[in-house]
């Protein structure tokens, strides 16, 4: 809640109060602002000047806020939407269905997650991981010279590129094995990393989780970093969010000593992997259980799909859906690849694009229908 003057102003999320609040503690010195984080208070003991003005990124009628925070920015210039009647037709028949009928599909690194972070190429969730023994680490490093340009290679045949990667991932599985990597070389990892969420995501979650809309984050790289990643860096967790990636199995003194399951490489993540999923809340400790087992995800047949690589369409492969829109994030190299990306999604946002789009997208997939 934000408190002026003694009466109540906004209701905020948690989240939403304590990211407002680092913004506001860059407000001159004559503003008093006071946090509580249990319940959720910002007070101001002195009013800003009249050429003040403050956004915040929570809401009060949740729903009628939320659509105007994702109002407020101007996305214009990094949208490209290569058939504007094709996606509102689109639009018009996820709502047609309601939100029941609607699943979110994301990939993670470069399309949740900022593509450059303080000017510089951001980290991926694979990349970031130190295990603590620079042997090791030397060993994958080599592993990825040798492998990541086949994976990106035009000569090689989907069967036999479909061979290595497995090959790679599996190489590089039983070395974090070998070289002892533990749970808490994971949280330093995480710690020290340049990867951060795209602005606008904590808020698109939230949005989702109010209407009980599965998210399934897809990933071929490591589901404990990308719970780690969230809980470091988000500080939440969200019950209706579930992780389709690669699952470590640690002994009772956190040293890794096996992976769960089926092996998820960037070739094979989609709906067939589904029996893979975990809810994040699981993870984090909440007490609540899942909201949509796998089955019900699958009688979801209307999809938002959010990638940014044209190989992250193939998420959606095993699903029988009715409706897909597919929204492209395109961070670089632009020129060279806007025509395929726009021939490709449904729209496609530019320049390592905030979320907002994304926002306003599913505010419109979630109106109702009059």
């Amino acid at each position: 809640m934000i408190v002026y003057n003694s009466s109540p102003v906004f209701m905020l999320s948690q989240m939403s109060c304590y990211r407002l609040q680092n913004i506001l503690t860059a407000l001159p010195a004559c503003i008093n602002i006071t946090y509580n984080p249990q319940p959720c208070y910002l007070t101001f003991t002195s009013p800003p000047s009249n050429n003040s003005r403050v956004l915040c990124c929570g809401y009060s009628s949740k729903n009628q806020v939320k659509k105007m925070e994702a109002g407020h920015h101007d996305l214009s210039k990094v949208t490209v939407v290569g058939d504007p009647q094709l996606l509102q037709r689109k639009i018009d028949a996820v709502c047609l269905a309601g939100p029941a009928k609607l699943q979110v599909i994301a990939d993670f690194d470069g399309t949740l997650t900022n593509y450059f972070v303080n000017g510089r190429r951001g980290q991926s969730s694979h990349g970031i991981l130190k295990q603590g023994n620079a042997e090791y680490d030397d060993k994958r490093q080599a592993l990825y010279e040798y492998y990541h340009p086949l994976e990106f290679s035009p000569t090689i045949p989907i069967e036999e590129k479909t061979k290595l990667m497995e090959e790679w991932w599996g190489k590089t599985h039983n070395l974090l094995i070998e070289g002892g990597l533990t749970y808490d070389a994971i949280k330093e990892s995480v710690a020290s990393s340049a990867i951060a969420f795209r602005d606008g995501v904590v808020e698109l979650f939230e949005f989702l989780e109010e209407r009980d809309i599965p998210v399934l984050i897809f990933s071929a790289g490591l589901a404990d970093i990308i719970e780690e990643v969230l809980r470091q860096k988000v500080h939440r967790s969200f019950k209706n969010v579930k992780i389709v990636s690669n699952r470590m199995v640690f002994d009772n003194d956190g040293c890794l000593i096996s992976f769960k399951g089926k092996l998820i490489h960037s070739l094979n993540k989609n709906e067939h992997a589904l029996e893979m999923a975990a809810p994040v809340h699981e993870h984090f400790g909440d007490g609540d259980g899942p909201i949509n087992d796998n089955a019900s995800v699958k009688k979801r047949t209307n999809v938002l799909l959010l990638g940014d690589h044209l190989g992250d369409l193939g998420m959606s492969d095993g699903l029988d859906y009715e409706t897909r829109i597919s929204a492209g994030f395109l961070n670089d190299n632009i020129e060279n690849n806007l025509s395929n990306y726009r021939k490709a999604f449904d729209v496609v946002y530019l320049n390592d694009a905030p979320m907002w789009g994304v926002v306003k997208l599913v505010s419109q997939m979630c109106s109702t229908v009059t």
